[in-house]
C-alpha cells in the first residue's frame, strides 16, 4: 500500500477485516463466478444490515455515506478474504439515477428494496444492432394513454434471467434525431409478453441473457424523466457506471489470485508480483482521485478510469498466466500445496472488462471529444 492511512481510517481496515473473516461464509470465499442473486443474497443482506452494502450512497438514502479512503478499503478487504461479487446494477446504476432523477414515489418503492435486497435490477441497454453505438437502439415504446407498450430485444442482459426489474431504454419518438425521442423506463419483468434467454459466455457459464418484449404494457408512472427526454439520463448513467466499472475491486481481486499463485508454486515470481501490486496500486490511487472529485464537485470525466481499471484487471491476469507457465492450459482450479489455484477462469472472464460498460475504444472517443477536444480527423 502506497498511501498513508490516518488512525481512523487503520481501525475502519480493522474492523472490517474482522467482520468479514467472522461473517462471510467458507462456501462464498475465492469464488471465480459471480455467484447467482438467489445464492449470494444471504451475504448481501448481512452487508446491508452492516450498513456497508452502499458505502456511496448519501446517508439520506439510507447509504454509508462512506469516504474515499473507506470504499477503497472495503473493496481491499472485501478481496482479501475473497468475498463475492454481488449483484450491483441496482447499487451502482439505477439506485444513484433515482436519487438524482426520480420521483418521489419511485425513491420510496424502489431505493429502500435496493438496500435491502429485495430487488434485484438488470440493465436493458445493448440491443443485437445497437451496442455502443446506443443511439441506433430498436425497442420501441408506443405511447397509450397512461401506459407505453414495448417491443423489442435487449441482449447480454447480466443477470437479466434472475432479476425482477429492468431499467430500459426504448424509442419512443420517431420523428426526432436519434439522440431524442428515447425514453427511460422501470419495467417489471413479471408483466405477460417478456420472455428471457439465458447466454452461455466464453468462461462457460450464463451470467448474460437476452431479454424479449412483445407488446408489454408499461405505467406511465415509471418513466424516469421526462418522456422522450431520457437521453441526458442515460449520459448520467454511463458516467455513474464508468466510475464503478473503473473501481479498483476486479483489479484487487485478480492480484489476490497473482500473490497466492506465487505462493502456492513456489516460482521465483517476485517481481512479476511487484509489478501487479504496482499497476494495481496506481489504478487505485486514481480512483481515489476520481471520487475525491465527485464529492467536491469537480470529477473529471470517467471514461479514463474505466480504461485503466479494465485494462490493469487484464494485465494482472496476463502476469497470473506467465507465472502459471505450462499450468495456465488448465482451465479449472486445481488444489496446489493445499490452496486453490484458479489457473484460466478469471482469466478468461476478464477479456469482457474492457467490452462492456462501452468498449475502450468508444472510451477513448469520449475523451478525444470530452476531454482533449480532437476534430474527427485527428481522433486515436
Amino acid at each position: 500500500m502506497l498511501r498513508i492511512e490516518s488512525e481512523a481510517e487503520q481501525a475502519f481496515r480493522r474492523e472490517v477485516r474482522d467482520w468479514y473473516a467472522a461473517e462471510l461464509p467458507e462456501e462464498l470465499r475465492d469464488l471465480t463466478f459471480r455467484p447467482e442473486p438467489a445464492r449470494a443474497l444471504g451475504w448481501y443482506r448481512r452487508l446491508s444490515q452492516r450498513g456497508w452494502i452502499a458505502p456511496h450512497w448519501p446517508k439520506t438514502f439510507g447509504g454509508m455515506g462512506a469516504s474515499p479512503v473507506q470504499q477503497v478499503i472495503l473493496m481491499e478487504e472485501a478481496a482479501r478474504i475473497g468475498a463475492p461479487e454481488l449483484p450491483t446494477q441496482g447499487l451502482n446504476q439505477i439506485g444513484p439515477i433515482l436519487q438524482r432523477f426520480g420521483t418521489p414515489e419511485q425513491q420510496a418503492r424502489h431505493l429502500p428494496a435496493i438496500l435491502n435486497g429485495d430487488v434485484i435490477w438488470c440493465q436493458g441497454y445493448s440491443e443485437p444492432g445497437a451496442g455502443s453505438d446506443l443511439a441506433s437502439l430498436r425497442t420501441r415504446g408506443r405511447v397509450e394513454d397512461d401506459e407505453i407498450v414495448v417491443t423489442g430485444h435487449k441482449i447480454w442482459t447480466t443477470w437479466g434471467h434472475h432479476a425482477d426489474w429492468i431499467y430500459a431504454l426504448v424509442r419512443t419518438n420517431e420523428t426526432l434525431p436519434r439522440r431524442q425521442g428515447i425514453t427511460f423506463l422501470l419495467i417489471d419483468l413479471t408483466s405477460p409478453g417478456i420472455t428471457r434467454r439465458p447466454i452461455r459466455t466464453l468462461a462457460d457459464e450464463n451470467e448474460f441473457c437476452e431479454v424479449f418484449f412483445d407488446e408489454v404494457r408499461v405505467p406511465r408512472a415509471n418513466v424516469v424523466g421526462p418522456l422522450d427526454g431520457g437521453w441526458s439520463i442515460v449520459t448520467a448513467l454511463l458516467d455513474e457506471e464508468r466510475i464503478q466499472l473503473g473501481a479498483p475491486s476486479h483489479a484487487l481481486r485478480a492480484l489476490e489470485r497473482v500473490r497466492r499463485m506465487a505462493r502456492a508454486l513456489g516460482e521465483a515470481g517476485h517481481l512479476m508480483v511487484a509489478e501487479a501490486e504496482m499497476e494495481v496500486a496506481a489504478l487505485t490511487a486514481a480512483f481515489l482521485q476520481i471520487l475525491t472529485g465527485v464529492a467536491s464537485g469537480k470529477a473529471g470525466d470517467p471514461s479514463g478510469l474505466k480504461i485503466l481499471s479494465t485494462e490493469t484487471t487484464q494485465r494482472v491476469l496476463d502476469i497470473a498466466q506467465e507465472l502459471a507457465g505450462s499450468a495456465a492450459s488448465l482451465k479449472l482450479p486445481e488444489q496446489v500445496a493445499g490452496a486453490v489455484i484458479d489457473f484460466s477462469e478469471l482469466f478468461l472472464q476478464s477479456r469482457r472488462l474492457s467490452i462492456y460498460g462501452g468498449t475502450n475504444e468508444i472510451q477513448r472517443g469520449l475523451i478525444a471529444d470530452r476531454v482533449l477536444k480532437l476534430p474527427k480527423g485527428k481522433r486515436p
